[in-house]
């Protein structure tokens, strides 16, 4: 296997919502994979629009904003400009990247663990008592944070500028997973999405999955792999597409 191609032949399952696995489909060719997107989840826009953009301007007047996806940047510039004088938080990498492309310069994340335990552990959320800090993102997900910041006495607001929801399986995504061998890869970054992928394949095609080796984003969902069938896992450094591939490429395939 060669330098620059360190995913030859390799068949990667792409886990990511419907409708933005292209430019991480792109990154598998280029190392010589094979990509097959089989969404775990669907993003939706939250419907009360009026109070989605009522509680967004109050929360860009407040202390601190917690933004906790890429997802949540783009739901939330989708409503309005980003614009605040308030200490502006990324729960990693990727979500300080997409603030960065939304004018806010000043964006702090934890450089380590890429995490809510990272996030609690920055200095700006140290001493939170009396200051309104808002968690922009979907509902579900992220009690830790919710649950510290409330502890430490933070004025705590949620502003829901999407939702997750089940994706839509069909045929195109089932068939590719019917002909995995061993030398395939799934790479998973939400404990909900391997949910809904469990509940929503069929026996067969949840069965050849379970085969490939899971690249997954922490141990928590190492854990939660195990737990559903995978045998083989390894735990990428953070969620991000790099590292997740980073992780794929240094596994040592067998078989087919």
């Amino acid at each position: 296997m060669s330098r620059s191609h360190p995913l030859r032949n390799v068949t990667v399952v792409i886990t990511r919502p419907a409708g933005t696995a292209g430019p991480l489909s792109r990154r598998v060719r280029k190392l010589g994979g094979i990509p097959v997107s089989v969404p775990g989840l669907s993003l939706r826009a939250t419907e009360d629009a009026s109070a989605v953009d009522a509680a967004l301007r109050a929360a860009l007047q407040g202390d601190v904003l917690v933004f906790t996806s890429p997802a949540a940047v783009r739901f939330a510039a989708d409503v309005l400009p980003l614009a605040t004088r308030a200490t502006v938080i990324a729960v990693g990498r990727g979500t300080a990247r997409a603030l960065r492309s939304a004018n806010l310069s000043d964006v702090r994340f934890p450089d380590t663990s890429q995490d809510s335990e990272g996030v609690l552990g920055l200095p700006e959320l140290a001493a939170v008592e009396g200051k309104r800090v808002a968690l922009i993102g979907a509902p579900g997900g992220r009690g830790l944070l919710r649950e510290q910041l409330a502890a430490r006495g933070a004025l705590l607001d949620e502003v829901h500028v999407y939702h997750r929801v089940a994706p839509r399986i069909d045929r195109r995504h089932i068939d590719p997973l019917l002909k995995l061998g061993r030398r395939s890869a799934v790479l998973l970054s939400s404990a909900e999405a391997l949910d809904h992928l469990h509940r929503a394949l069929i026996a067969p095609a949840w069965r050849r999955l379970v085969q490939a080796v899971a690249v997954v984003s922490s141990e928590r969902l190492r854990d939660i792999a195990l737990a559903t069938g995978f045998e083989r896992v390894v735990v990428a450094r953070s969620a991000l597409p790099g590292d997740l591939l980073a992780a794929a490429a240094g596994v040592s395939f067998t078989g087919r």
